[in-house]
């Protein structure tokens, strides 16, 4: 019996140490997974990605009326509706990435679908059966025909499809290659976001210039060619890089979480809240799935969705794992939090999209009237003026890297220098101050136009530089540095880990919605401004108001300013337990163990 019994915990030694084995090797492999290594690959693919997209997309009205020979009304709706569609399928793709796909798979299956678009929208350009005829003239042009028309729908429906799984997934990806941890953060000198958004300007430069001017020069066979090619040399990096990837496993659907918590918090809502919080429900083997970097803390912001968390006796005497429609963990219950607290900042955002949506109209109208010759042979075209908001926005990204960070880390001793809430704040300000500019040059234009007598004549060129329009694209370059970076860093770092994806789709619903009220608000000013003296008239800009246009906007982002920072003073940080990932087994539980941060206020 005792020879038994020898052998019995013999076994169950041996079994114990090839368990502790097997545990040590895959914390081994998943050290080796992710880091620095993976991001040639990943910022390669986003590269050629954003080449890509911008090569199609910048210069796409120009296709569909010269090359389809679209109207020009019938060619600017398909693109809004198509660009419409593009800004809100990110949302269906983050839930799918978040839910069960995850975000490697989502980016892979998503890309070859905007690829199969790229393909054949490239081919319709190449055949000529699936285009109309030259028409140099542009008068009395063959239209383009049903099927043309079709081929056309397909391809930009595929793209828009693609657009919805890539955007939200690509830079919460990379970010997961990366220890995002505050300790990591303090040791490591430069910041990932910076960088990625650093690699994205690169990437539309070079789509502003050369795929551009191709598509002008030399033809729209190469013109869309090349950003073919570009998203499959994009899909060929991100695939080789794969065996190097840390592949976070989806943690279910974040809206039926979000769902569980709020009807569970609904139905418990006449229980009364126990004064100890660790009184709670927890279950962190229930949550390991979702919270891999760490477990989010109670907070005593929203205390009625505690309710969902209060334990009952029945509940209590089960050993089967909880209805979750009926009990929620803490953790969980904190995901809705984050996600409230969140939404107050991210709308914020909106209006600053809408304040800087005229770049693209109004101030090409206003390039075109004025002088824009740097030779005697060769004029800047009026599109080309957003190179100098891209080449600040460049310059401001490694001036702040390594100059602004340095120095601000020695007065706040925070390793980012400033929090990503101060920083938008700045950009908010920053973005004022470009619209406030871009008043002024618009009275100095008219001014030079009454001078020179051709206030009534909407075709002359005034003798004014087009390079007065320049100081408002730069600092509207700056005010991408701080608000755009720190917009998506804010995101993904106080969004729950599980839910990063449906998180980095909410900034390009941002924008969408920015750009939709940008529409809106110009309507609206030119309905209601008279016929006189229209603040923004449909064929003579040298006798509307449109400086008094952008003081209207100044004022809106003034008000939205004071919003955002009664937001920001108000806003608690997610507290987070961290876990570290690098650590040996027996060092595990002083890791758990450390005292996380605690909730605190932020000041814009």
């Amino acid at each position: 019996m005792d020879l038994a019994d020898k052998n019995t915990k013999e076994d169950r030694k041996e079994k114990q140490q090839q368990h502790n084995e097997d545990e040590k090797r895959l914390i081994e492999k998943k050290k080796k997974l992710g880091g620095l290594k993976t991001m040639p690959f990943i910022l390669a693919n986003e590269t050629c990605d954003r080449v890509a997209v911008t090569g199609f997309h910048a210069n796409m009205i120009t296709y569909l009326t010269q090359k389809l020979n679209m109207p020009l009304v019938q060619a600017s709706n398909t693109l809004t509706n198509f660009s419409g569609t593009a800004s809100l399928t990110p949302l269906i793709g983050a839930l799918i990435a978040d839910s069960f796909a995850g975000r490697f798979w989502t980016i892979l299956v998503s890309s070859l679908i905007y690829e199969l678009g790229l393909v054949s929208i490239t081919i319709s350009a190449v055949l000529p059966s699936l285009h109309p005829p030259p028409c140099p003239t542009q008068l009395n042009c063959k239209k383009a025909s049903s099927f043309q028309l079709w081929v056309l729908y397909i391809s930009l429906l595929l793209t828009s499809l693609g657009t919805g799984g890539i955007r939200p997934c690509v830079v919460t990806f990379a970010a997961d290659q990366i220890d995002m941890g505050k300790s990591s953060l303090a040791s490591r000198k430069w910041n990932f976001f910076n960088w990625y958004y650093f690699c994205m300007g690169m990437a539309t430069l070079i789509a502003l210039t050369v795929v551009v001017y191709i598509q002008d020069n030399v033809g729209w066979g190469w013109g869309l060619g090349i950003p073919t090619i570009a998203m499959a040399l994009s899909i060929i990096a991100f695939i080789l890089g794969s065996h190097l990837y840390k592949k976070l496993k989806p943690g279910g659907s974040p809206l039926v979480r979000l769902a569980q918590v709020t009807v569970a918090a609904v139905k418990k809502r006449k229980e009364k809240l126990p004064e100890d919080a660790t009184l709670l429900y927890q279950n962190r083997e229930m949550d390991a799935h979702i919270s891999v970097h760490g477990r989010l803390l109670h907070t005593d912001q929203f205390k009625w969705f505690d309710k969902a968390a209060i334990v009952r006796e029945a509940e209590a005497e089960g050993s089967t794992p909880p209805n979750l429609w009926r009990l929620a963990t803490v953790h969980r219950v904190e995901e809705l939090k984050a996600i409230i607290r969140m939404l107050p900042i991210w709308a914020a955002s909106i209006l600053i999209v809408t304040s800087s949506s005229h770049i693209g109209s109004f101030t090409i109208l206003q390039a075109r009237s004025m002088d824009r010759r740097l030779s005697s042979s060769f004029q800047i075209p009026p599109a080309s003026l957003s190179i100098f908001s891209n080449l600040t926005m460049l310059t401001g990204l490694i001036l702040y890297e390594r100059f602004f960070v340095p120095f601000a880390r020695r007065f706040t001793g925070n390793p980012s220098g400033i929090t990503c809430l101060q920083r938008m704040g700045i950009g908010f300000v920053v973005n004022i101050l470009a619209t406030m500019v871009s008043s002024f040059v618009e009275m100095k234009r008219k001014a030079v136009a009454a001078r020179h007598g051709l206030l009534d004549n909407p075709k002359a060129i005034i003798p004014i530089s087009v390079f007065w329009l320049v100081p408002q694209y730069c600092i509207h370059g700056i005010a991408e540095v701080f608000m755009n970076v720190g917009h998506l860093e804010f995101l993904y770092d106080q969004s729950p880990e599980s839910m990063r994806s449906t998180a980095a789709a909410l900034y390009w619903i941002a924008i969408a919605i920015g750009n939709y009220i940008g529409t809106l608000l110009v309507t609206l000013v030119h309905k209601y401004t008279g016929e006189k003296r229209n603040w923004l008239p449909n064929r003579n800009l040298n006798r509307g108001r449109l400086e008094y246009y952008y003081w209207l906007v100044s004022g809106i982002q003034m008000v939205n300013l004071v919003y955002y920072l009664i937001c920001a003073w108000l806003y608690t940080y997610k507290p987070l337990e961290e876990v570290c990932e690098n650590v040996e087994e027996e060092d595990k539980g002083s890791c758990n163990a450390r005292e996380p941060e605690l909730p605190r206020k932020e000041s814009g």
